[in-house]
């Protein structure tokens, strides 16, 4: 595990620089190590920034990753597109399935995280389903600690029931950076990042852009904290890497 860098100075406030696709924290990160259970919902429906931040957020690594969603998931968020998932430093294969309910969504993600193979499991479930419960998170929390994958599961169209996860992450969209050849286009992507519920871990909301590999550099999710979150003497308290 390395240290990353802190810009000390922003007019921003707290600027954190993330390497190797890594999620920094300013506190020891939580019992369970990396593999826990991620929430991800949306602030807004028909927002693709959800995907986009999942995507930037998943490890560094060639072994595959299972994605699994609903029938009501896939109308609302739609289905990965191939070509798109390098431009966020992804770099493995997706294993895609296809589900229509919800309890299907739960037992492909329960029984996929005990596989040592993969690299990370993603779930899409639509809204607060009945067998999406507070016992049904937590049955994912502990196969994802106990096996050592980590687990995201974006729930689309639920603005935070209960859950058993480690993180709970508010995602919305931003607008973009400006296109660096043509001002009229779109840029990168950027999406307003609330942690609003997390073990172990500050609470926080930042300006969230995926960074692709430059120099040398790996591709990186970088975290820009919101105007106002902090005294800017916190740029210089110690950060640690937390390693998916």
């Amino acid at each position: 595990m390395t240290t990353d860098s802190i810009i000390g100075d922003s007019p921003l406030g707290q600027v954190i620089s993330l390497s190797s696709k890594r999620l920094v924290q300013d506190v020891p990160r939580p019992d369970g190590g990396d593999a826990v259970l991620r929430d991800v919902v949306s602030a807004a429906p028909f927002d693709g920034a959800l995907t986009g931040f999942v995507l930037s957020c998943l490890p560094d690594s060639d072994a595959p990753v299972l994605w699994v969603s609903d029938r009501m998931a896939r109308q609302e968020n739609g289905r990965l597109y191939g070509p798109a998932l390098r431009q966020f430093g992804f770099k493995g294969q997706v294993l895609r399935v296809e589900v229509s309910h919800p309890r299907d969504v739960l037992w492909a993600m329960e029984e996929g995280a005990a596989c040592a193979g993969l690299s990370a499991i993603v779930g899409e479930i639509h809204g607060a389903p009945e067998v999406l419960s507070f016992t049904a998170t937590k049955r994912l929390a502990l196969r994802s600690e106990q096996s050592g994958v980590p687990v995201w599961l974006i729930r689309s169209g639920d603005h935070g029931a209960l859950s058993a996860a480690r993180e709970r992450w508010r995602i919305s969209s931003l607008p973009s950076d400006v296109h660096p050849w043509n001002r009229a286009a779109p840029g990168t992507p950027v999406w307003e990042a609330e942690l609003f519920r997390a073990r172990g871990r500050a609470p926080g909301v930042w300006e969230a852009r995926h960074e692709p590999a430059t120099g040398g550099r790996a591709h990186r999710l970088g975290l820009l904290s919101r105007s106002g979150d902090g005294p800017v003497a916190q740029d210089r308290a110690p950060a640690a890497d937390f390693a998916r």
